[in-house]
């Protein structure tokens, strides 16, 4: 019986309405990697498009022997279908792109390239980009710079989705909302190596875009999340404990001076503003100190109950030494 070929490359690429792009897709995907002789699969995940895509997507499956096809039961997000298409792909590498033929699938050699170079994740950059200067443009331009700034990973496109990726950056990864745009936020928190290249950008051929500027609010949201995972994934007391302390600190500071003012002057306090700002300050700081407690109660349930450490090692060595007495003691 043979050994299976292990795959060195996984496209994943996910779709919703895209039945006018899908053949010409398949066909430039197939054109670019094909002549690399790298065994591969291409991952493409129908994430419940209310067109013809999941026909075309079927017929298209029985006649291309690289294609693995998905189809989601609903539209859940391109978040969760490029999560349906990591968990469904087997290649060493994993690279994405959109279904829409903006992305340029030649440029796919470029990007394993940097991989190679000891990179575990490169990012296109779409320097002459084809859209909309007000929907598109300016929206993006604004949340790359707030992204770089939040996140510290200095990228000048975060929204290409057009990526490589090592298969060990994802394989932890759990991704909701939108934060497949923040993937390399999230593989820089488990230290991954990062770079970014310049790739080509094509007009819009079929159907419309489904991004807007009511997204960028989503992506807001999701990027307080990647900042709190960056800063206190692991010790979240820091962040509600010194709020809470604060606030407790504030709290008491006005109601020693109310009280001087009671004791000495024989004031009024009991009317006064400033007596019910004292009392919230207390409730808020005792309140942020328990969420607190119960956050580092939960960081600790879920690292031991999924034994996920929180930590990554990139490389082990051992001296010849140490190599002998594995040798002599053998596996566990």
């Amino acid at each position: 019986m043979s050994t299976p070929l292990r795959l060195e490359l996984s496209v994943v690429i996910p779709l919703y309405n895209e039945e006018e792009s899908l053949p010409p897709l398949v066909e430039q995907v197939l054109s670019a990697v094909r002549p690399l002789g790298r065994p591969f699969e291409l991952v493409l995940v129908d994430d419940g498009s209310t067109d013809r895509t999941a026909e075309v997507l079927i017929e298209l499956a029985g006649r291309v022997p690289e294609l693995v096809a998905v189809l989601l039961r609903r539209n859940y997000g391109q978040t969760a279908a490029m999560a349906a298409g990591f968990d469904s792909s087997t290649g060493a590498m994993i690279v994405t792109l959109d279904g829409d033929l903006q992305n340029d699938p030649a440029d796919i050699p470029l990007l394993l390239e940097r991989l190679e170079d000891g990179y575990d994740l490169v990012s296109g950059w779409r320097h002459l980009r084809k859209d909309a200067a007000v929907q598109r443009l300016l929206p993006s331009l604004i949340a790359n710079r707030l992204i770089a700034r939040v996140t510290g990973v200095r990228l000048h496109d975060y929204g290409c989705s057009l990526k490589a990726y090592r298969r060990e950056v994802v394989a932890d990864m759990n991704l909701y909302g939108e934060l497949h745009r923040f993937l390399p936020a999230l593989a820089f928190i488990e230290g991954a190596r990062i770079a970014e290249v310049k790739v080509n950008h094509h007009p819009r051929r079929f159907g419309t875009s489904k991004y807007g500027i009511d997204r960028t609010f989503r992506v807001l949201m999701d990027l307080l999340t990647v900042w709190f995972m960056k800063r206190f994934l692991t010790r979240p007391m820091h962040v509600f404990g010194f709020g809470g302390l604060a606030s407790l600190a504030l709290g008491l500071l006005i109601s020693l001076y109310l009280l001087g003012e009671k004791i000495f002057l024989d004031a009024d306090i009991g009317n006064r503003p400033l007596l019910l700002v004292a009392v919230l300050a207390i409730v808020a700081g005792i309140q942020l100190f328990c969420f607190g407690l119960l956050a580092e109660l939960q960081m600790r349930t879920y690292h031991e109950s999924q034994g996920r450490p929180i930590y990554r090692v990139r490389q082990t060595l051992k001296g010849p030494r140490g190599a002998e007495l594995g040798a002599a003691i053998g596996p566990a």
